[in-house]
């Protein structure tokens, strides 16, 4: 397979996919994931599993590779003369929404938009601030006895923000977080189809990473690998942004370093990323990683975890913006090291910092 890395993110963020409701781009990863893996499989929460089987003698050990594939949106809580409230599913900040064009997934696909009453018809606390989400509408340009036909309390709401391309090989659009990851685990997938490697490999795209970790913690209860490495974004240095919690664009990916973080994992990527010359930054986590790691690492008596992430900017908005080649890289990196990864590794791996 040649991935066609740019496409196949686009055909991710071409759909829904929320927290809790991801079979659209579920459907989308698993026909990717379909000539790249030995067996696929669903877990009983919905994470897409696949395997790579390795070339050792059996019983082998397992390697992890994980990617959230769901994303933040809306849901709507109520219906008053045509016009739609809702409330947020994960972390949405109300103030990048008014004016936002939005899907409604209820009988039918229905486009609208997020907007605001007049300033002189809000609360005098919030006329000249940022307006709170129970304040907002959304507007669908239907009459009120079509709207209460066609939507219900309950339906989803999804950003409509088609994705786009800027100069120098940038990506912009809603759901980045975290699909430029799933992105990320495909084009690992794609490298290791053709490289030999001992362990066996599980590539999971979770689902309720925004509001549960639910997935992250039931597969790996499931498959009980040996090892996890995370694939997640991070804050990515714009305008204005402090220096010491952002990363740049286009400098290749972060190694996570906190205590979710193996130190044994850290060093041989450290190691790993030195010798083959990619650029990456070290990013301090210094509770838990916000990551599906946070999940991983407990299950039964402990999975040692390695957390590699992508800058992106503007996260959790409709215009989150990643460069390609900080997913590939990314990608490349974990294949490498899949493919040096000696069986005899678990004797090694130690917890020392």
């Amino acid at each position: 397979m040649t991935l066609d890395l740019s496409a196949f993110l686009k055909s991710m963020l071409s759909v829904s996919g929320l927290s809790g409701h991801e079979a659209p781009v579920r459907k989308i990863i698993q026909d990717a994931w379909m000539p790249l893996a030995d067996e696929l499989s669903l877990s009983r929460l919905g994470s897409l599993h696949a395997l790579q089987r390795g070339v050792a003698p059996e019983p082998r050990p397992s390697l992890l590779a994980m990617a959230h594939m769901d994303a933040i949106g809306l849901i709507v809580s109520g219906i008053q003369d045509g016009f739609l409230r809702f409330t947020q599913i994960g972390g949405v900040d109300a103030r990048i929404l008014p004016g936002q064009m939005v899907m409604v997934h209820g009988r039918q696909e229905l486009p609208g938009m997020v907007v605001q009453p007049p300033a002189r018809l809000l609360p005098a606390g919030f006329q000249d601030k940022p307006v709170p989400m129970e304040y907002l509408w959304i507007d669908l340009g239907l009459m009120p006895k079509e709207v209460e036909r066609l939507v219900r309390v309950g339906d989803l709401v999804s950003f409509a923000q088609p994705p786009f391309e800027t100069g120098g090989e940038t990506l912009v659009g809603h759901s980045l977080d975290n699909r430029a990851s799933v992105a990320c685990l495909t084009h690992f997938l794609d490298i290791l189809r053709e490289r030999p490697h001992a362990w066996d490999v599980w590539a999971v795209a979770s689902v309720q990473e925004e509001v549960t970790l639910g997935g992250a913690r039931t597969s790996a209860f499931q498959l009980k690998p040996s090892l996890a490495l995370v694939v997640d974004v991070t804050f990515g240095a714009s305008p204005g942004s402090p220096a010491h919690l952002t990363f740049p664009l286009g400098k290749g990916p972060t190694l996570g370093w906190g205590p979710n973080i193996h130190p044994y994992l850290f060093k041989s990527f450290k190691d790993l990323t030195e010798r083959l010359e990619i650029p990456f930054t070290v990013e301090v986590m210094p509770r838990h990683s916000g990551t599906d790691a946070y999940g991983v690492q407990v299950v039964e008596s402990g999975i040692p975890c390695m957390v590699i992430s992508i800058p992106l900017r503007y996260m959790h908005t409709p215009v989150e913006m990643v460069k390609v080649k900080d997913i590939t890289r990314a990608g490349r990196l974990m294949a490498e090291f899949v493919a040096e990864l000696p069986v005899d590794y678990l004797q090694k791996i130690n917890w020392e910092d």
